[in-house]
């Protein structure tokens, strides 16, 4: 799947966090050496890596055939943006699933692609979860302090959305544990 965030450091993070989970994952942005670039995009066809995390840098002028899923962990600032990367699937009559994660002050980014494509995408209520933390391995205690996702003891926040393409939805989850 390839999965678009909204800025380079994002793209880092979420990427970190993917790895640490037992997905295979990169990222490829506009701080990447092009040599980075190539051999992230070189494993990603391969399937060495099955999470390719992007930024607006892989929206436009990526081929990668039979792509099924592109998630937009986090929605474009700009709703053009939201059509050439939900673009990079289902290419040359293929099939292909694209899937939009909304937080709640992502509203009005959604509402903006909604008026630029002419009608309504279908959402589905985000479920009620716990979030868990995740303690920080014995070799990172001592090179950087732990952040927490979200501070201790606040409860997750309510009213978040999903946004399903073709064929089917997953939840926001942008902390993935």
């Amino acid at each position: 799947m390839l999965v678009f965030t909204r800025t380079k450091h994002g793209a880092n993070r979420l990427t970190q966090q993917l790895q640490s989970n037992g997905i295979r994952a990169d990222a490829i942005h506009g701080n990447k050496s092009q040599g980075a670039r190539v051999r992230a995009l070189s494993d990603f066809k391969a399937n060495r890596i099955t999470a390719l995390v992007a930024t607006e840098v892989a929206a436009r002028g990526l081929d990668i055939k039979e792509l099924p899923h592109v998630v937009n962990y986090e929605l474009p600032n700009v709703p053009e943006d939201y059509v050439h990367r939900i673009g990079r699937t289902a290419r040359a009559g293929g099939t292909g699933c694209a899937v939009s994660l909304v937080s709640p002050d992502e509203a009005p980014l959604l509402r903006d692609i909604e008026r630029l494509l002419k009608r309504s995408l279908p959402v589905l209520a985000l479920p009620a979860f716990a979030i868990t933390q995740q303690q920080p391995s014995q070799e990172h205690r001592h090179s950087a302090p732990h952040r927490p996702s979200q501070p201790r003891g606040q409860q997750p926040r309510q009213g978040g959305r999903w946004v399903g393409g073709r064929s089917r939805s997953v939840p926001r989850g942008r902390r993935p544990v």
